[in-house]
């Protein structure tokens, strides 16, 4: 289905110069970023007490805060788990003070403030769990890029693997980026939605590499350049791409504006993810095929001529 269809080819390949600049003057960004910032690990990975408290009538986030803060914890964090009369409170761990502790002692000073706030549920994560769930993180992250370089290796060649796997790590990159510039939450909900973004990028560069491949082998396309192969199968598939990733967007945003606080790290990484996916498919695994010297003979076998026996 097209709602709409272009005559000429777009050359996306003469921009090629400047769209690898651009990513790569961002991945240098993102890379700055988390290393002068650093992720702002939430409760999964560090450890610490989560409080869910409700309130009888629309609960004062400030004034909440206000209060913790009195308490001189350390880092706290206080927002609303979607509804007005719902709170949650993440507190860090205490040396002289267990769970129970902490939360008694931050349930009796949100009392002086209001008396309508009751304690619905206490969890605590111990660090030694936080880092266990950081490393399988990484490793998760690991095994999904191993996989995805031998699929396209296997349904492809080694360049488009190569290419596929630059531009995807470019995405995770820039979220990662984005969450350390702005000191966004990073658990374990982010997590799997940058794991579901390597997934949804991969997906649109494979989507242009198999048209790419199938326009290596039309006669009609035998007199083009290798640029202009790949313009033309960006083009062909620019359809499919403005529906697929404009109704993916207007889901995630929809969860972005109205999920709620639980749903807020997963589509936010989901909005950077899909905005750069489309970018990194287009503008930064073509472009590298180029890089690598990707030509028609790697597509197409060329056919051998017997030659007959001289008699």
């Amino acid at each position: 289905m097209e709602f709409f269809h272009v005559k000429r080819d777009i050359p996306f390949m003469s921009y090629g110069k400047l769209t690898t600049a651009i990513s790569l003057l961002t991945f240098i960004l993102a890379v700055f970023f988390l290393a002068a910032k650093g992720l702002n690990f939430g409760i999964e990975f560090t450890g610490g007490t989560v409080m869910e408290l409700r309130y009888q009538k629309p609960a004062d986030l400030t004034q909440i805060r206000t209060r913790v803060d009195s308490l001189k914890l350390g880092e706290t964090q206080v927002q609303s788990m979607g509804t007005t009369v719902d709170v949650m409170l993440r507190l860090p761990n205490i040396k002289d003070k267990n769970s129970a502790q902490l939360s008694n002692l931050v349930l009796e000073a949100l009392k002086l403030d209001r008396n309508d706030v009751e304690l619905r549920k206490v969890e605590f994560i111990g660090p030694s769990v936080g880092d266990e769930l950081f490393s399988h993180g990484l490793t998760a992250l690991a095994l999904v890029c191993l996989g995805i370089i031998a699929y396209l290796a296997i349904r492809f060649e080694w360049r488009f693997a190569v290419s596929a796997v630059i531009a995807n790590m470019h995405d995770v990159v820039i979220i990662l980026g984005c969450f350390a510039l702005f000191q966004w939450e990073f658990n374990l909900t982010v997590l799997a939605g940058i794991l579901a973004v390597l997934g949804y990028s991969v997906n649109e560069s494979v989507v242009v590499f198999d048209r790419i491949r199938e326009n290596f082998r039309k006669p009609n396309l035998r007199g083009k350049s290798v640029p202009e192969v790949i313009d033309n199968a960006i083009t062909t598939t620019m359809s499919r791409t403005i529906i697929t990733h404009g109704s993916t967007e207007l889901m995630v945003l929809s969860m972005l504006v109205f999920g709620g606080a639980a749903l807020h790290g997963f589509a936010m990484a989901l909005t950077i993810g899909i905005v750069f996916g489309i970018y990194s498919s287009v503008l930064v695994a073509s472009p590298l095929l180029l890089m690598f010297g990707v030509t028609r003979d790697n597509m197409v076998k060329p056919v051998k001529i017997k030659e007959e026996a001289v008699v």
